[in-house]
């Protein structure tokens, strides 16, 4: 397992290099099928991690890979779930609110997770045995082991004193956050804390926030990562139906509506 961090924060910090080469130029948007936005940048920096990963022997699920049918992914007992760059309308906008997300699955639980920013060089992983989450800053010429020795554990709230921190947008509330929250504020002050892309999950791993509910589409790479660094600070990431752990490499690749939460 240590050798596999090792490879995932190697593959997310590289990945964010050739991302942020794209950062710093003019570059075109595409429009996929779902009309989701496109760059060179997500090509790159998939291409790059790719790289890395392959040389686990360990399949590969990427938002940005040519889909691979369930008939074959359901005999894998492991596998890696990456989004090269989550947050692609963040990086359109150029707020800086976009990451790097790489998640090892084991039996459909994330028992690895790297979130990596590019613009700040902030990096969010779990440790090799899945106990603690972490957070370290990447200085240019740092060795992996450099930046695992220097990172700090995260900690995230150990109540729900109020206000109660909300990860949401108060301009863009689905009714079903929105009678979530109102369940909230019967009983306590609540605060909206916003965030792109899986930033959200770092939010509470890190005690910036309290929960995260999660009532609209996303998909498995959108979250893995996350759930894996979210679960190793000992958050709860769980499905809204119910309330049990999240699952991956599941038939299709939507997931359900989710909540992480202390």
């Amino acid at each position: 397992m240590k050798t596999n961090l090792h490879i995932a924060l190697r593959a997310a910090i590289d990945g964010g290099l050739e991302i942020m080469k794209v950062y710093a130029t003019d570059f075109n948007v595409e429009l996929k099928g779902d009309n989701s936005p496109l760059t060179i940048a997500d090509k790159n920096a998939n291409e790059v991690i790719n790289t890395y990963l392959e040389k686990t022997d360990i399949p590969i699920i990427s938002e940005e890979n040519k889909q691979i049918s369930y008939s074959e992914r359901k005999h894998w007992n492991r596998c890696w779930i990456v989004d090269p760059l989550d947050g692609t309308k963040e990086f359109v906008k150029r707020n800086g609110e976009f990451t790097v997300n790489i998640a090892l699955v084991e039996d459909g639980n994330p028992v690895l997770g790297v979130i990596y920013v590019p613009v700040d060089r902030t990096l969010y992983f779990s440790s090799e045995d899945g106990s603690r989450a972490m957070k370290a800053t990447v200085e240019q010429g740092d060795t992996i082991e450099e930046i695992v020795e220097s990172a700090a554990p995260l900690s995230p709230f150990e109540g729900m004193n109020p206000p109660v921190k909300v990860v949401g947008s108060r301009s863009h509330l689905n009714d079903d956050t929105r009678a979530f929250i109102s369940g909230i504020e019967e009983n306590s002050e609540v605060e909206i804390v916003s965030r792109g892309s899986s930033l959200k999950f770092c939010l509470v791993a890190e005690g910036n926030a309290h929960i995260y509910p999660r009532y609209a589409p996303t998909m498995e790479w959108d979250t893995a990562a996350g759930q894996a660094i979210c679960e190793a600070a000992g958050v709860k990431v769980l499905q809204e139906a119910n309330r049990e752990p999240m699952r991956y490499n599941k038939e299709n690749l939507l997931n359900p509506y989710f909540l992480v939460t202390i």
